[in-house]
This record gives structure tokens, sequence and C-alpha cells, in this order.
């Protein structure tokens, strides 16, 4: 089925380069080609081991360690809230060493080191493999693992990331989609904003029967290392760690200061709450005017009104934002 798929546009370096913002994802091929870390990882998964322990600075990083009937998918158990993985800090040189251990069992575990900080655990790293890609001050993440499965979510940011060892394909889906994709629980996730519950290798149509037309709106990227993928603001994405031993460095920034205080959080902290019992008629009415004053569907709201009686608001905080998110977890008790 994946095959069947819409392959994501391809761009240059260069047309990346020129800084315009895209609203769809792009592979940029051999975007870090001549990055030393895929330089060395290009000798061997031992020789890309060596370069990543030569910055690791002795602070725990979490791993996730699925068991081997997981077949690689980071997911829910059964059909409960509970993740079918443990997490827990370990020292990076011995979570390498159990990857390399790994390629030859028949039946291999599936761990994961995701989005640690190169800036904390890695000193030096992001410097000996500069980005010229992304605005100043991005800080990298690095994601390494073994062949695991990450279901379709999506990020509050804008995403470029590129592939340093081994390879990867990501299953794009446009935010319109989300209905289609059958979003899980909001409130306990591996990926701190709902996953799609539909199997990226068996995604039980009959059961998930709006999955087709997601599908027919999907973009795949197919990545070898050097290349690179942009995801748009909010896109999903699903991730398929394709070899026994894969890295991955991303970016991610924000274009607007209140994606900082993340908005999914007043969605399932107050939205959520406040209408999900409110009768159909009566949110019809709120989503029109959510329509126009927050999405602005019909443009500036207070465009035919005098300077004098528009509302501007004030600036968002973030800091003031991540203490209402903080009070309102408390409040509701999650």
């Amino acid at each position: 089925m994946i095959d069947e798929l819409q392959r994501a546009d391809e761009i240059t370096v260069a047309e990346f380069g020129a800084g315009v913002p895209r609203t769809s994802p792009a592979v940029i091929r051999g975007a870090a080609r001549d990055w030393p870390f895929v330089q060395e990882a290009s000798k061997s998964d031992e020789a890309a081991v060596a370069y990543l322990e030569r910055f690791y600075n002795v602070t725990p990083v979490n791993t996730v360690v699925a068991p081997a009937s997981a077949r690689g998918r980071l997911f829910y158990e059964g059909e409960s809230k509970e993740l079918n993985y443990r997490e827990a800090p370990q020292q990076l040189p011995n979570v390498l060493k159990g990857l390399l251990q790994q390629r030859s069992a028949d039946e291999p575990l599936g761990i994961a080191i995701q989005a640690i900080s190169a800036a904390d655990c890695l000193p030096g790293l992001e410097e000996d493999n500069p980005n010229p890609f992304v605005p100043p001050g991005t800080k990298a993440r690095v994601w390494i693992g073994n062949r695991v499965t990450v279901a379709p979510h999506f990020d509050v940011a804008d995403n470029l990331a590129f592939v340093m060892a081994g390879r990867r394909r990501f299953i794009l889906f446009p935010p319109e989609q989300t209905a289609n994709l059958y979003p899980g629980p909001m409130d306990a996730t591996p990926a701190n904003v709902p996953i799609s519950m539909v199997s990226l290798d068996a995604p039980e149509l009959d059961r998930f029967p709006r999955y087709r037309q997601a599908l027919d709106a999907a973009v795949v990227a197919e990545l070898e290392p050097g290349d690179a993928v942009y995801i748009p603001y909010m896109w999903w994405h699903g991730v398929q760690s394709l070899g026994l031993f894969n890295v991955l460095m991303n970016y991610w920034w924000n274009r607007d200061e209140l994606s900082n205080g993340h908005p999914f959080g007043a969605l399932l902290h107050l939205a959520y709450v406040l209408y999900r019992d409110v009768p159909p008629e009566h949110r019809q009415g709120w989503r029109a005017l959510y329509d126009h004053y927050v999405f602005q569907t019909g443009g500036d709201p207070t465009e035919a009104l005098p300077p004098g009686q528009r509302y501007r608001g004030r600036d968002v905080d973030p800091e003031r934002i991540a203490r209402l998110k903080d009070a309102l977890r408390d409040l509701l008790g999650w």
C-alpha cells in the first residue's frame, strides 16, 4: 500500500535555502552528504558509534525498549492506554553497544533514543556539523534506534530532519486529514499529542474506513544517509526506521510566539472540556465565532472597524501560558 502513495516533492539545496516558507513536505537529497557525521557513518555502524561517543558527556539518555513481540511498533498495549514499551535513563555507550548486538538477533527488541538534546548530551556535535538551513539558534535533536515505527503524529513547529545513518521512511498527511487518521487518546500518548490508531503496515480498513481518504492525500518520503525532509507545521507524519542501526538529527522551530506555548494544551485542557457536552446546535454557534475571530476564515475580523474600535489584545507570554497549562492540568486531574 505504501508503494502506491504519492512521492513527496524533491527540491534542491539552493531551492530550500531561498528561505521561502513551504506549505507542503519536501525532500532535499544530499543536504547533509558532506557533514562529518554522515561521512563517518558511511564507513560502518561502528564508526558512527565511535563518532557519537567522542561528544558524549555522560548525561543519561531516556531509552525506550519494546519487546520483540511488538515488532518495532511503539504503540499501546492491547486496548488499554498503557504503552507497549518501557522507558529508563541509560548511559549512551551502553545503548549503542546493545543496538549493535541486536543487529544479529532473530527477534530483536525495539530500541529507541528519541529527541535527545545535542547541546545537553553531545556538546560539540552541532558545531562539528553546522546546519545552514534552519534559523539561527535552532537546536538539534538526535534520534537513535533500530527498526522501530513511530505512529503518525504532528509537531506544533516546522521540522527539518536529516538522516545520518541507516534509512527512514516518512508517511505524511496534511492537517485536514486529522479525522481520517483516527487519533487516539488525548491524555495518554507517546508523542505528547494524539497519535493515529491506524497501523502503517496493516491499516485494517474495515475498522478504519476513512483512512482510505487519508492515504489519498498522503505523500511518502524515503531517505538515505545525507538526505533531509522538511515537514510543515502540524502535518501528521509516521516514521519507519528501516535499517538495523539508524540515526537522525532534526530541528524544530516556530514562526510565531504562541506555538511556543503549545496550543494543543489549550485544546486538551480547556476547549475540549468546555464544549464536549454542549448541544450540537450550540457548538455550531461557537464554531462560527471561532472561525471568525480565531481562525479568521473570512479575513481580518476587525478590518471594517475604525482603529479606535479594534481589539488587539496583549502580547502572548509563553511562560505565563506554560503556568496556565500546569494549573489547568492540576485542576482537571490530568
